[in-house]
């Protein structure tokens, strides 16, 4: 008789696989709440909350804080446009050359991230742009276009165009079938990249390094007090609050996407 339960060894081995990713996680967690200020130690000498305070108390991690938050809703209100242009124009007309660019759009998340970066250092360079808050947009835009592209074509390609026929035999001009027709379609899918170019482009770090100039993001911030630490629990605070911001729209991307697979008028 056939069983769909997995065999134990198989259970056993995603649980080590699990606990290998997300144990230093754990660690990190721990790690804020300790007394000790200046080393790790383990066990833990004893746990406090006394660094939630402190890191409250910290304008620079605000700062560092509020510029991410920024750089991440402009970067992903960019990509949406960008990428659902892209999107429509690859998945619903023909043209010579449509899969070449379709490469080229998803070329930047491809590459490693200081071959990004030091394209973008370099490109900004040349046309005598000064690094300022607009440089980290355009470099975080130019992956998080990638993530709603994704997500974007997918939709697109799975939406009957028969549907947007029909509308347009009804009378409906371009913006109301666009309105009425397609974006109930791929609504979620763009949610869903939208939320996953927000969490990438909040955590990102070599892109921002090329791009920044002398301003730093939350995770520029750590990798500075990492390197100069003045009260480490304070880092591991702050690190929880960016796997929290991470996490959350992972996860409402995962459960808007989950289940979509029928779309209106596919198959027709």
């Amino acid at each position: 008789m056939h069983s769909d339960r997995a065999p134990l060894g198989l259970k056993i081995a995603a649980g080590f696989g699990l606990a290998f990713m997300h144990l230093p996680i754990l660690l990190i967690f721990v790690y804020a709440f300790t007394t000790e200020d200046k080393s790790y130690q383990w066990p833990p000498p004893g746990f406090t909350l006394k660094w939630f305070a402190v890191t409250w108390a910290r304008p620079d991690v605000w700062e560092a804080l509020g510029l991410s938050l920024q750089v991440a809703s402009i970067s992903t209100i960019i990509a949406l446009v960008l990428g659902t242009l892209c999107a429509a124009a690859v998945s619903r007309t023909r043209f010579f050359g449509r899969e070449a660019i379709s490469l080229l759009v998803i070329l930047p998340i491809a590459l490693p991230g200081i071959i990004t970066g030091i394209a973008l250092r370099s490109a900004f360079n040349l046309a005598d742009i000064p690094f300022s808050f607009w440089t980290i947009v355009l470099g975080h835009a130019t992956f998080c276009v990638v993530v709603v592209y994704n997500n974007a074509v997918a939709r697109f390609r799975r939406v009957s165009g028969s549907l947007v026929e029909a509308s347009m035999d009804l009378g409906a001009n371009s913006f109301q079938t666009f309105r009425y027709i397609i974006l109930p379609n791929i609504s979620t899918a763009l949610l869903a990249g939208g939320m996953l170019a927000f969490a990438l482009s909040f955590d990102e770090v070599i892109v921002t390094t090329f791009t920044a100039g002398q301003q730093q993001t939350l995770p520029i911030w750590m990798l500075e007090e990492l390197v100069r630490p003045r009260e480490r629990p304070v880092t591991n605070v702050v690190a929880m609050v960016v796997v929290l911001v991470t996490f959350l729209p992972v996860l409402a991307a995962y459960t808007l996407t989950r289940g979509t697979d029928t779309v209106a008028g596919q198959g027709k």
